[in-house]
């Protein structure tokens, strides 16, 4: 038998409803790959942002290295905690909806309708898986710009470091991004790359003036 036609039978087979399953998890997925992208970069801008601060007026670079390593943990257990929150919230409105439906249908559930309730339960969200996640891709984001700085003793290299290490991890995050969520790769690269570079921009010439003013 030929390949295409053993294919053909094999979704021919296959009932409506584990088609829309099998559409429904890669969508999930494609969904939790981009929040992670996201989160990863969110932690990349912040971080880099906080360090650039910091470098704007002292140029020691265990100051430097100190302030990128409380922004990564902040916002990492920020990120934790906001999520946690959130898809905990979800939860629990999904847990109600569910109990109502339940009682809608009757006490007595057939077989068909126990064996939907168990699918049911194992689509619901997971606050602590979602904010390990969470967490786990705002470190990796903030990872960048203090691995670039550590080993980097002379102050305007190590801020020049930083800035080339964080645009070409804006670039990347902003392309993964991008083909995660079916949009244009260059026009999304640009603008994560020019928000990037606008808040350690921003950051940086804010600190320095106060600084230099002496407020």
């Amino acid at each position: 038998m030929e390949p295409n036609k053993v294919n053909l039978s094999n979704l021919e087979q296959q009932s409506p409803s584990d088609i829309e399953t099998k559409q429904f998890d890669y969508s999930k997925r494609a969904q939790w790959l981009r929040a992670a992208v996201l989160g990863a970069n969110d932690g990349l801008v912040s971080t880099a942002s906080l360090m650039m601060g910091v470098g704007a007026v002292k140029q020691d670079i265990k100051a430097m290295i100190l302030t990128g390593f409380a922004g990564l943990v902040a916002g990492a257990c920020s990120m934790a905690i906001g999520e946690f929150v959130s898809v905990y919230s979800q939860l629990d409105i999904e847990v109600a909806q569910m109990k109502r439906e339940k009682l809608q249908r009757g006490s007595h559930l057939d077989g068909q309708s126990q064996s939907q309730e168990s699918k049911g339960n194992e689509k619901l969200p997971n606050p602590l898986q979602a904010a390990i996640a969470s967490a786990l891709a705002f470190s990796i984001g903030a990872m960048v710009p203090v691995l670039a700085a550590s080993f980097i003793r002379e102050y305007k290299v190590r801020l020049g470091v930083v800035v080339a290490a964080v645009t070409l991890a804006l670039l990347v995050f902003g392309s993964l991004g991008a083909v995660l969520g079916k949009a244009s790769p260059v026009k999304s690269s640009i603008r994560v790359l020019v928000g990037g570079w606008l808040a350690m921009a921003i950051t940086f010439g804010l600190t320095k003036l106060i600084g230099v003013s002496g407020l």
